[in-house]
Formats: structure tokens, C-alpha cells, sequence
């Protein structure tokens, strides 16, 4: 645990709460706004941290790019999906617009690049992604190469039920 935690955790009672909120209680944060007002668009905008082919975090927020689903890190192709992704961000403001749904303690949302190009669409024109009809619609499937979803064949097991959504798979 890190020096900092400690001394908080030391000088507070345990019915005061931190002044600080952890990366859950904001993502529980904007989904609720957006709940709340979904005719309105709730927008985080910054610098991104990327954690892997579809995951990236702006201003402490945990972020899940909606509709698609990029290989793991520990999948074939999760490594190049990760630095695909942080090559489109580098040096970039994102703009993310929450969708009102959590994925694993994640916000979803949809995140644009400032010309305006959609991360997601990106990494499936790329290859390096698959439209996940059930979260997208189909919005993303026409951008996938012909032999996308035999490259991805893990992202595709798992969206078709055939992979646990949690199994680790052991490849490095």
C-alpha cells in the first residue's frame, strides 16, 4: 500500500470518508449523470493513458471503448492492438462521450480523436479489433478486414460464447 493511503487511513476515523474518490466511484459518477440526463452528453476530455486494445484511461477514468472488443494483452495480437491504439493517441487530446453503462467497473464510451476520427472505428479498420454486434449494433462491422475474426479468433470465441470471458489464455 502506498505511503500515502497509509497516512490517510491513519488520520481518519472510519465514518470520515478520504477526500479523494477512487477511479470506480468516478466511473459510477459519470454513468449515473449520464442516467440521469441521457439526452444530454456527458463528455471527459484529455490526455489518455492507454491499458490495452480497447480500454484507455482520461482524467483518473477508466474508459471502454464501446462496441468493440480488441484482443487481451496475453491473446495473439493484444500487444500490437495496445500500441496501435497509444500510436492514434500519442500527443492527442481524446474526447470520450459516456455512454450510461459500466463494463467491469469501466465507463463505456465513445471516443473521437480532435479531427474527429472514432478510436474504435480505427482499430477495426485496422484489424486490430472486432465490432461486438451486441454492445455496437453492427456499426463497426463493415470496417473489419476480411480475416479479421480468423486473426482475432479469441475476441471472436469470446463474443460468440465459445471463449469464458475471463479466461486467461497463457500465451505471452
Amino acid at each position: 500500500m502506498g505511503l500515502l493511503r497509509i497516512f490517510i487511513r491513519l488520520f481518519t476515523t472510519s465514518d470520515q470518508k478520504p477526500d479523494y474518490l477512487s477511479w470506480q466511484e468516478i466511473a459510477a459518477d459519470y454513468v449515473e449523470r449520464a442516467k440521469q440526463n441521457p439526452h444530454l452528453v456527458t463528455v471527459i476530455r484529455g490526455r489518455c493513458w492507454v491499458i490495452d486494445g480497447d480500454t484507455v484511461v482520461i482524467n483518473r477514468v477508466r474508459i471502454r471503448l464501446a462496441g468493440i472488443d480488441a484482443p487481451e494483452l496475453d491473446h495473439p495480437w493484444g500487444r500490437k492492438s495496445k500500441w496501435a491504439l497509444a500510436e492514434l493517441c500519442k500527443g492527442q487530446i481524446v474526447t470520450a462521450q459516456i455512454k450510461p453503462e459500466l463494463s467491469y467497473d469501466r465507463v463505456v464510451a465513445e471516443c473521437f480523436l480532435p479531427d474527429r476520427r472514432d478510436l474504435a472505428a480505427e482499430l477495426v479498420r485496422r484489424g486490430l479489433a472486432l465490432d461486438w454486434p451486441k454492445f455496437s449494433g453492427g456499426k463497426y462491422r463493415h470496417l473489419e478486414p476480411p480475416d479479421a475474426r480468423r486473426k482475432l479468433w479469441c475476441a471472436d470465441a469470446r463474443q460468440n460464447g465459445r471463449w469464458p470471458l475471463n479466461a486467461s489464455s497463457g500465451w505471452s
